[in-house]
């Protein structure tokens, strides 16, 4: 009797030991993921473009993936007229306009992060041309910045001009970063590098600039021109380009000082590349008043003098003056030198074309990635449409960029194929892309990302006291002892039970 009494009150205590270490771990786990979860963070970066500057707001997990936050893009916001640096003569004018923006940003952040969320500024080419023409204009521009984010509830961390090499290296590391490129989440939902995963090269057009971006074949070959970044505990050696004066905005500024200086009459000047029957009068200042055409500036020069330019839409005449805006010559006939004089080592891997690429390309009805002969029909028969046809073809009509679409794919052919070297076998590995997802590809994401490196790391997103993996070892252990507990205390049970009634059993069947 003593012997089946010891394994009963055994399995009692077990039974009851492991119920009560079940609920506690239950507790304890859920209490501590509500206690230490530190939720997210966010950041806010300004792109001061040069001619527009757009919002973005991002967030990331407190928790840290090696050293650099795991971002993406939740609210973009893009603030109503030109860009920072047309406010040179009036920068107290520029509050207004951001103001609208960083309302709608103050509601889509919860209040009590305001003052732990950063706000950074970065603007780009027009500014850089700005500083090299006005530095006092240029810096008063940035402290009317300063002075208007010192109101503000968020932490701001300075209003930079980023240089053309670090806007390249931006775009790419954000293009990457968004095509999973460094990180993706494997089947147990933690991010880890992807293997053997090949990165893309990036190519972005501005309005002041543009900037090609890529992992050359032999990076140590080309040392001079390449940058060092450091993402998710790996090194990437990425050669990158800024070209000044090659953004979409300024080269055709430098194209309409071109055909001024061409033409007879000064008042009265036929642009190929503007759609038939197309007529605009704009101020000499519009297109001589720029860095990139100073040195085309005519002896006459009246800023507000008007001149008449008649679109004419003629391809071959169009394609013939964008391939002027390029230095050939430069090179001496270098292979790794397409023009302007740079180096440039031969362009690998496929590509991501976006801002201006991709809004010209969708302007003519492309998408995607595609032959150059369809790009090239497509720009053909743009080109060849009045200005009265054109309002019925392009799904948003807005004159200033429809006037110039044209124009556009003109000097994209001729950036890409003669400048960088692409050619019918190598184009389809361009893809020209807006966003992914749900986050734009521009500059200040990878912007976000590189600056999240400084960001001090904040514990685990969840940290709970036991990993998840254990957590459920433990409680398929502790269920399974408790369910073994039970049935042997209920085959104890049965055993005692037959054996009380075996002996009267006995009794009753004793011969006489």
């Amino acid at each position: 009797r003593m012997l089946t009494r010891t394994p009963s009150v055994v399995a009692q205590v077990f039974l009851l030991l492991s119920i009560v270490l079940v609920i506690a771990i239950a507790v304890i786990q859920i209490n501590q993921q509500q206690v230490l979860s530190p939720g997210l963070k966010y950041g806010i970066v300004l792109d001061a473009g040069s001619s527009r500057t757009t919002v973005y707001v991002y967030e990331w997990p407190a928790e840290k993936e090696n050293n650099t936050g795991v971002v993406s893009q939740t609210f973009k916001c893009n603030v109503k007229g030109p860009g920072i640096s047309s406010y040179e003569s009036s920068p107290g004018a520029l509050a207004k306009p951001l103001d609208d923006c960083l309302n709608k940003v103050k509601e889509r952040i919860p209040v009590h992060l305001h003052k732990n969320t950063s706000v950074y500024l970065g603007a780009t080419a027009g500014m850089r041309l700005l500083r090299l023409q006005n530095e006092s204009a240029a810096n008063e521009v940035l402290a009317s910045i300063q002075n208007y984010f010192r109101a503000q509830p968020f932490e701001f961390r300075g209003a930079q001009i980023i240089t053309g090499p670090e806007e390249g290296v931006y775009g790419w590391i954000t293009a990457n970063y968004l095509m999973g490129n460094f990180l993706e989440r494997n089947l147990w939902r933690t991010w880890v590098h992807p293997y053997r995963k090949e990165t893309m090269g990036a190519l972005d057009l501005g309005g002041a600039s543009t900037q090609i971006s890529f992992i050359p074949e032999d990076s140590e070959e080309h040392f001079n021109s390449t940058l060092q970044v450091k993402l998710y505990g790996y090194n990437y050696n990425v050669y990158t380009h800024s070209y000044q004066c090659y953004g979409r905005d300024e080269a055709e500024k430098r194209l309409l000082a071109l055909l001024l200086q061409k033409s007879n009459a000064s008042a009265n000047v036929d642009n190929p590349c503007y759609p038939q029957n197309y007529n605009t009068a704009l101020t000499m200042k519009y297109f001589f008043g720029s860095l990139c055409t100073q040195s085309l500036r005519p002896a006459n020069y009246y800023p507000n003098q008007l001149v008449n330019f008649h679109g004419t839409g003629d391809p071959g005449l169009c394609q013939e003056m964008v391939s002027l805006l390029f230095n050939f010559t430069a090179c001496r006939d270098r292979e790794d030198c397409p023009f302007n004089g740079i180096h440039q080592p031969k362009a690998k891997g496929n590509f991501v074309a976006f801002s201006g690429f991709y809004y010209t390309i969708n302007a003519l009805n492309l998408s995607g990635h595609f032959s150059l002969d369809d790009f090239n029909s497509s720009m053909w028969f743009f080109c060849s449409q009045s200005w009265a046809q054109l309002q019925f073809m392009l799904p948003k009509f807005e004159e200033i960029y429809a006037r110039s679409y044209c124009f556009s794919a003109n000097f994209i052919y001729y950036l890409l194929v003669h400048g960088y070297n692409f050619n019918a076998e190598t184009w389809p590995q361009i893809h020209f892309q807006k966003e992914v997802g749900n986050s734009s590809i521009a500059w200040s994401l990878g912007y976000m990302l590189s600056l999240t490196n400084m960001i001090p790391a904040e514990g685990k997103l969840i940290r709970l006291p036991l990993k998840p993996s254990l957590f459920a070892g433990l409680l398929v252990f502790l269920t399974a002892t408790a369910l073994l507990c039970l049935l042997f205390l209920i085959y104890l049970c049965v055993v005692s039970h037959h054996r009380k009634n075996v002996p009267r059993v006995e009794h009753i069947f004793i011969p006489e």
